[in-house]
């Protein structure tokens, strides 16, 4: 005779909420975060320390536009006043790259936080069409000749990647990477608990509902200007980083399109979402290269179509995935969360019903 009750017991499910399998998940991306340098070439581990520099501007911009609900088009000048701070720091003055990252990320939280009060008049829209003015002029701010000998003018500033200290068995790009993520770590270390902390609230409360978190006593203005200089700090440290990736710094590098790419970033990686920038990253570093490959597969005459396939999956990520990455990924668990109750209340009710017929 068979047991109806033994034949209709659940199969055991992996609990994804279990601190072992969160351990074993972090273990194994860490280690493929350590190790990837060592497994890809130089090029590679160069394009991989500018997904992470994007993931710090993304995180930055979307403290400010997903979590405070400031909406920028101009990030991309902030980028640009880390990576010349940066640039002019090191070659001009000789100061040491760490403390001039650090010195570019401090200038640009002034700089933010400056910006932030007159725009404090400013909303939606128009808040917008404000940091699109300054994306468009800083990069001929950098280019004006009074200015030349400082930034280099139309020509830009070289610098000299620097070595691994501590005569540490690492090449030049390696190092860099290492640094990028050292210094991602603590950036993301840092907005989690911003974002989980009474402030972080209050962010999101003035985002939502700004009358009411007025009324609550919260003071709007201080907190719109200082996640404004935040926000900006962020992208300057990136951009710092940037400039020693890249060795190189001109006005040209930092255009409106650089500006507008961080906007897709956060997009593609969901507002409101700490880690979803990660996937932002990949997509505006890895897209357009993608792009420029297909166009070559498609022969001669699809020379000029680099941009237009990146537009074309970009309109079509967007009607896969309407809420980013992190808002899909958060539907897909809220999805299969579901399944799991309707599995779990299925097998409770055979068991129920065997039970009831073996009595």
């Amino acid at each position: 005779m068979i047991d109806v009750q033994a034949a209709s017991s659940p199969v055991p499910v992996v609990n994804p909420d279990s601190p072992a399998l969160r351990f074993g998940a972090i273990a194994v991306g860490v280690a493929c975060v350590v190790g990837l340098p060592f497994l890809v070439s130089s090029y590679h581990t160069a394009q991989f320390s500018q997904v992470v520099i994007y993931a710090i501007a993304l995180l930055g911009l979307n403290l400010l536009t997903g979590y405070n609900g400031q909406i920028s088009l101009g990030h991309g000048a902030f980028f640009a006043i880390g990576g010349y701070a940066t640039a002019i720091l090191t070659v001009k003055l000789g100061i040491g790259y760490g403390p001039a990252i650090v010195i570019g990320g401090i200038l640009c939280f002034v700089a933010g936080f400056a910006f932030g009060l007159p725009a404090l008049r400013l909303g939606g829209l128009y808040l917008a069409l404000a940091t699109f003015a300054l994306a468009l002029a800083t990069p001929q701010l950098l280019k004006f000749k009074a200015f030349d000998d400082w930034t280099g003018g139309v020509q830009g500033l070289l610098l000299k990647k620097p070595q691994a200290p501590l005569h540490l068995p690492l090449t030049r790009d390696q190092w860099l990477y290492f640094l990028c993520v050292f210094c991602a770590g603590l950036l993301f270390w840092a907005a989690t608990n911003l974002i989980n902390s009474r402030i972080g609230r209050a962010m999101i409360a003035i985002r939502d509902h700004p009358i009411a978190a007025e009324a609550m006593g919260i003071d709007t203005a201080l907190y719109k200007t200082t996640t404004f200089g935040v926000s900006a700090a962020y992208t300057g440290i990136a951009g710092g980083l940037a400039s020693l990736v890249v060795g190189f710094v001109s006005p040209d590098s930092f255009d409106l399109f650089l500006s507008l790419s961080l906007v897709v970033g956060i997009v593609v990686g969901g507002l409101a979402s700490i880690w979803g920038v990660v996937v932002g990253a990949l997509f505006i570093e890895f897209v357009p290269n993608y792009a420029d490959s297909i166009s070559d597969v498609l022969g001669e005459n699809a020379k000029a179509l680099p941009w237009a396939i990146y537009g074309i999956l970009l309109i079509l990520l967007m009607y896969a995935a309407p809420t980013g990455a992190a808002g899909t990924a958060r539907s897909l668990a809220r999805g299969i969360a579901h399944l799991r109750r309707g599995s779990t209340n299925v097998s409770l009710d055979r068991r129920a019903t065997g039970g009831d017929q073996t009595g």
